[in-house]
């Protein structure tokens, strides 16, 4: 495998990982953002050329989601380029029970590229990195869930999978459903922070309308908004209330548990 790998995303909350990863092998890793020296812009297909170029191997995580509609055709649009450009392998993350995500798998896995598929469920760091910090620093964390638990994954996880797919041949033609060891509540997740960090936070279980009403406060635009608390709902409403052996055959051990999350993320000074 050459030593230039690819990694689209590279600033966002899993491509950020693996290229640490990477790098502290000493491995050569193009990072592929709208900023960098070779930038990468999903919304801007003439940046991609330059982006793959010479590229073996590549992470692949789509912004802003695969579930959005018109994901499909862009990743069509992209397969069709990373063939021309000689890329052999791709490394797509995707979701778990999302038939639009699927969808788009469908191109990767029909391609003549070879391809591992990685399904994560919820992230744990959406609490330190992502949506919620604001919630659990305000106090009250909401979303518009079904009262059925999830198995949370740590997203260090998921990227130490991704690495090894990125670099083994055994990955090769693999779909890897990476959860933690347990299922928890949201309530149960904020309470476990709440203890962890000596914060007061509660959980409150709101409507997707609610929760539409909080993105736009948040400063998203309105029709962003309806779509992520839609999607939101969609993804909380029980499909995924069970816990998958993903990372367990991938890497022969235990994914990471909440508690043991929560406990590292305030030690590096998350919810201070």
């Amino acid at each position: 495998m050459s030593s230039e790998i690819l990694v689209i995303g590279a600033s966002g909350k899993t491509g950020k990982r693996v290229v640490q990863r990477l790098e502290a092998r000493g491995l050569g890793v193009r990072h592929g953002t709208r900023r960098s020296q070779i930038p990468f812009d999903w919304e801007k297909p003439e940046t991609w050329q330059a982006s793959l170029a010479g590229m073996r191997t590549a992470y692949v995580a789509y912004s802003p989601d695969l579930a959005v509609p018109s994901a499909h055709a862009v990743i069509a649009a992209f397969v069709e380029k990373a063939e021309q450009a000689g890329l052999r392998r791709v490394v797509l993350l995707s979701e778990r029970n999302e038939a639009r995500a699927q969808a788009c798998e469908k191109l990767v896995i029909e391609s003549s590229l070879e391809w591992t598929i990685l399904r994560p469920s919820w992230f744990m760091q959406n609490f330190n990195e992502g949506g919620f910090l604001d919630g659990v620093m305000s106090g009250e964390v909401s979303a518009p869930d079904s009262g059925a638990p999830e198995p949370w994954v740590d997203l260090d996880d998921v990227a130490d999978v991704a690495v090894a797919a990125l670099l083994d041949d055994n990955h090769i033609g693999k779909i890897y459903e990476i959860t933690g060891p347990e299922l928890l509540t949201w309530s149960e997740a904020v309470d476990c922070i709440a203890e962890v960090s000596g914060r007061e936070v509660s959980y409150r279980t709101v409507t997707p309308q609610e929760f539409e009403g909080t993105l736009i406060a948040e400063g998203f635009p309105k029709d962003g908004a309806s779509f992520v608390a839609t999607l939101v709902a969609e993804i909380l409403d029980g499909k995924n209330a069970s816990t998958s052996d993903g990372l367990q055959r991938a890497l022969g051990r235990e994914p990471r548990s909440f508690a043991r999350f929560a406990a590292d993320a305030y030690a590096t000074g998350s919810w201070k």
